[in-house]
C-alpha cells in the first residue's frame, strides 16, 4: 500500500476506483465498503484510492468539542487498511478550506482533478462539501460530465456499519472485549510508548510497564484487568508518506493489562500498565501495541496490599489459563 499525507502528493490515476471516509476502526461494517472497492477496481483493471482526514474533521469543525473518542489512532487504521489490501491511502488534513467547496468544486477539483475517480463508492447517506450539502444526487448529476461512475452501497450495509461502530464503543466503555471484537474483526488496540512510573508494582512483585498513550482522543477501555497480547516495538515513528510496510516487533508476550487509578494505594489518576508474563527485560522507551483479548475483571479497592497481591495471582493464574502458559 502506498501513503500520501496530503492530496498535493498524489498523481491523479487512469481508472481510480475512490472511497472517502474516516474509516475508524476498520471494523466488519467498514470491510464490506472495502471489499465492494476492491471488487469494482477489479472489474476495470483499476485501482483502489482511500481518501481519508487526520486530525479527525470533527477537531476542526467544533474544536471545542472534546467528545471525539477514537476507536484507531493513524498508525492503528493504517496497519489495518494495509491487510485490508487497499492500494493508496491518502491522508490528508482537514481544513475549513477544504469543507467550504461547493459540491460542484468537490466533485471537480478533488474526486477528478486531484484522485482521477472513475467510480466512487459510497454510502446511501453520503454526503460532503460546504455545510455537507453535496449528496448522491450531485454525484450522479456531474458523472457524465466528468466522466465517471457511482456505486452506493445498500443502506442495510450502511446500517451495520453505524451499528458496528456504535456497538463497538459502548462495549469498550463496559469492558465487554469479547463483543467489541467481535465487531471490530480483531483484538482492539491501544498503542503507546513506556514511561516511568512511581515503581508500585515493583515493590509488590508485580513489575508493571506504565503506558503513556499516543492518541489523546483514542477510546480507553473500562477500569479493569484484562488478558493481552503485546508486541514491542523499538519505536513507532510517525507514518510517513510512500510505500508502506507494517513496522515488525522485536518481541511478543503475553501480560495482564491493568486500567484504572489504583485505589488500594489511593492512586489519582488514572494508568494504563502492562505486567508482561516470564519477561524480564528492560523496555522503558520501548512503544507496545497491547491487544487487548479477555476482561478479567473490573478495578476494585481492597483492604491493604496483601489482599490486593492475593487478588492479582488469581488474575495472572486465570490468564495464565487461557494463554496455556
Amino acid at each position: 500500500m502506498k501513503i500520501y499525507r496530503n492530496l498535493e502528493d498524489f498523481t491523479p490515476l487512469e481508472n481510480a476506483v475512490v472511497t472517502i471516509g474516516t474509516f475508524d476502526g476498520v471494523h466488519i461494517g467498514h470491510q464490506k465498503i472495502l471489499s465492494h472497492l476492491k471488487e469494482s477496481a477489479k472489474k476495470i483493471n483499476g485501482e483502489t484510492v482511500l481518501l481519508t482526514f487526520y486530525p479527525h474533521p470533527r477537531l476542526i469543525i467544533n474544536p471545542d468539542d472534546d467528545t471525539l473518542r477514537l476507536i484507531n489512532d493513524i498508525d492503528e487504521k493504517v496497519r489495518q487498511l494495509a491487510l485490508a489490501g487497499i492500494d493508496h491511502l491518502i491522508i490528508t488534513p482537514f481544513s475549513r478550506d477544504f469543507s467550504n467547496q461547493t459540491p460542484e468544486e468537490y466533485i471537480s477539483n478533488v474526486l477528478v482533478g486531484k484522485l482521477g475517480t472513475k467510480k466512487i463508492v459510497i454510502g446511501y447517506d453520503h454526503h460532503f462539501a460546504k455545510d455537507r450539502k453535496g449528496s448522491l444526487a450531485d454525484l450522479q448529476e456531474y458523472a457524465e460530465i466528468f466522466d465517471y461512475t457511482v456505486d452506493q452501497i445498500p443502506e442495510q450495509d450502511i446500517n451495520d456499519i453505524a451499528v458496528s461502530s456504535t456497538r463497538i464503543r459502548e462495549s469498550l466503555i463496559k469492558g465487554d472485549i469479547k463483543t467489541a471484537n467481535l465487531y471490530l474483526g480483531y483484538p482492539f488496540e491501544l498503542t503507546g510508548n513506556v514511561v516511568r512510573g512511581d515503581q508500585i508494582g515493583r515493590t509488590i512483585g508485580f513489575p508493571t510497564a506504565n503506558l503513556s498513550i499516543r492518541e489523546k482522543h483514542k477510546l480507553i477501555p473500562a477500569y479493569g484487568i484484562y488478558a493481552v497480547e503485546v508486541a514491542i516495538y523499538d519505536r513507532i515513528n510517525e507514518v510517513e508518506t510512500g510505500e508502506y510496510c507494517p513496522p515488525e516487533p522485536i518481541q511478543l508476550a503475553k501480560g495482564m493489562g491493568y486500567i484504572g487509578t489504583r485505589p488500594t494505594v489511593d492512586g489519582m489518576n488514572r494508568t494504563i500498565e502492562i505486567s508482561l508474563l516470564d519477561f524480564d527485560q528492560d523496555i522503558y522507551g520501548k512503544t507496545l501495541s497491547v491487544k487487548f483479548t479477555h476482561f478479567i475483571r473490573h478495578d476494585e479497592r481492597f483492604d491493604g496490599l496483601e489482599p490486593l497481591m492475593k487478588q492479582i495471582r488469581a488474575d495472572e493464574a486465570e490468564i495464565r489459563k487461557i494463554y496455556n502458559l
